[in-house]
């Protein structure tokens, strides 16, 4: 039997995640940071970006690099709430019902397109992300550890699709845009599948597990150890404040989006190396884990103006802790 992975080696488990995922998926390390941070803080991840940008392949890579179970959905206007949380099946030898799990039961889920179901559906994930678990027909079933919901998103065509409110964007913890690669990203995309790269078998790219459910433990344990000093502490709630302040934004950042950057940073802060936090961990993750807690005014929006060029400027104006 093997020993517990301590916190060093959780952490450079972690980090080999970086290369075995370059074997798949290029270009991508700040969306593959963004989803192991949020693997660390047991929190959830929307990825947005236009098609082809590998945001399902990133999640196919993640799991398979992490020894998790991963199932994917594709959310489309006739999906039911119980085609994800599963559902009471009525057997007719037993003359009774039994529960069938659904997706949802699962390491990562990929939620493929979520804006593209109604309301109703899209609703029935918030238990699961909430309290990581589904009641069905009263009962509460728990999901299991880890549990992590990866949804993505196309940002450019909303025909046909259901925004999501509020209350729902407000659940996860970090929203990561894929951008277009750069040229020379690109070329070395197109030269990895002229030379016989497949997405669709990872196993051919040579992607094998580098960490597993043991290292996440020991490393959420030595994340919870991270100092936050009261100054520190102060600085995120001095974020989030000037953001309600913020003329051009209709709401700013709510409570729990100020304990969220806290958490983020502080899992940044051990990744690189610490066990206490800077301010310089706040700045690197305030856009991933705020951008999608604002709503901009729509005289704002017409202007140009962004959630990220707020956010930005905001961090520009807050006075730094010495």
């Amino acid at each position: 039997m093997s020993a517990a992975p301590t916190a060093d080696s959780a952490r450079a488990s972690l980090e080999a995640l970086r290369t075995e995922i370059a074997k798949a998926v290029v270009g991508q390390d700040p969306a593959v940071t963004g989803l192991v941070v949020a693997l660390l803080c047991r929190g959830h991840v929307l990825l947005e970006g236009v098609p082809g940008v590998a945001k399902t392949l990133l999640v196919r890579t993640l799991a398979a690099s992490l020894q998790l179970e991963t199932k994917r959905v594709q959310f489309t206007p006739d999906l039911m709430p119980g085609d994800i949380t599963g559902s009471l099946i009525y057997d007719a030898r037993t003359a009774e019902f039994s529960f069938q799990a659904g997706p949802v039961f699962t390491n990562l889920l990929l939620a493929d397109e979520i804006n593209r179901t109604p309301p109703k559906t899209q609703a029935s994930l918030l238990e699961a992300m909430e309290e990581r678990q589904v009641t069905v027909d009263g009962t509460p079933r728990p999901l299991p550890e880890p549990f992590l919901v990866a949804a993505t998103q196309n940002p450019v065509e909303y025909e046909g699709t259901y925004p999501l409110p509020e209350a729902q964007l407000d659940r996860f913890l970090l929203k990561l845009v894929l951008p277009l690669p750069s040229r020379e990203t690109e070329i070395d995309v197109l030269t990895r599948h002229a030379e016989g790269f497949t997405p669709r078998d990872l196993d051919s790219a040579g992607i094998r597990p580098v960490a597993g459910p043991a290292d996440l433990d020991a490393a959420r344990a030595a994340v919870a150890k991270t100092s936050v000093s009261p100054d520190i502490t102060a600085y995120i709630v001095d974020i989030c404040r000037a953001t309600r302040e913020s003329p051009s934004l209709a709401l700013g950042v709510s409570p729990r989006g100020a304990t969220a950057l806290l958490a983020t940073a502080r899992a940044w802060a051990w990744l690189t190396g610490r066990d206490y936090v800077t301010p310089d961990d706040v700045k690197a993750l305030a856009l991933p884990t705020l951008r999608h807690r604002i709503q901009l005014r729509p005289e704002a929006e017409m202007e140009g103006t962004t959630p990220d060029s707020v956010i930005t400027s905001v961090l520009a104006h807050v006075p730094v802790p010495r």
